[in-house]
């Protein structure tokens, strides 16, 4: 890491220099790399996201009720945006890998995109306080927030209710290949109607493998 060179890109994209530098390289420090790697502040990082675009949509929507929001919610804080965010920002030039997982791909990786997403959250919301960190979230997930309700309903509620709706049984979900290096593992999960059919999808989390399986079954039956 070029450390004054990584130091301009968090001032450009935080917009306030770094207080405490060390936060920030701890922040973009993969488990492969060192001890002190991002998880804590990656824990710290999910709350304040949560937090702020939880009030964000709270005033921006009054008249929206709690399932909604929370649809909105859970779109807007997914690992698949945060990982979204982080490869426009430009994170995978910085993060701080070991070498194996340089060699597997983990600079690209959407997980490892997301987590070091979440973890540089919290070290704003430690270097500078919560106005700074709801000021550095609002500004990179604002094109997100005119998303409609039913563009970022989750898939597998989506699909629970399409099974209903047609006097369908419930989705069954079957977790049928783990693969992969411990810091990159991969999960292939199916997910099924019955008298319907079946499709399969493939990502680094069981649960965002779930996401994807239902998603591609809404786009390929319904």
């Amino acid at each position: 890491m070029n450390r004054p060179e990584f130091l301009d890109w968090i001032a450009e994209i935080t917009g306030k220099r770094p207080q405490t530098p060390e936060l920030y390289i701890r922040a973009a420090t993969h488990g492969s790399h060192g001890q002190k790697d991002y998880q804590r502040l990656e824990f710290l990082g999910d709350r304040v996201l949560g937090l702020v675009i939880a009030d964000y949509l709270y005033h921006q929507f009054p008249q929206e009720p709690e399932g909604q929001l929370s649809q909105r919610l859970n779109g807007l804080v997914s690992g698949s945006v945060c990982g979204d965010v982080a490869r426009q920002i430009g994170v995978g030039d910085h993060i701080l890998l070991g070498k194996q997982a340089r060699d597997d791909g983990a600079r690209q990786s959407m997980k490892v995109l997301g987590d070091v997403m979440e973890s540089l959250i919290g070290a704003v919301y430690i270097d500078h306080g919560m106005e700074t960190a709801r000021s550095f979230i609002l500004h990179h997930w604002e094109s997100r927030f005119t998303t409609t309700v039913a563009d970022i309903r989750h898939p597998k509620s989506a699909l629970q209710e399409w099974a209903a709706a047609n006097n369908r049984k419930i989705p069954t979900y079957e977790l049928v290949d783990k693969s992969g290096p411990h810091h990159d593992l991969k999960f292939t999960v199916r997910v099924q109607v019955n008298n319907i059919g079946e499709v399969e999808a493939t990502a680094s989390a069981i649960q965002a493998a779930e996401t994807e399986a239902a998603k591609k079954f809404l786009e390929k039956f319904t």
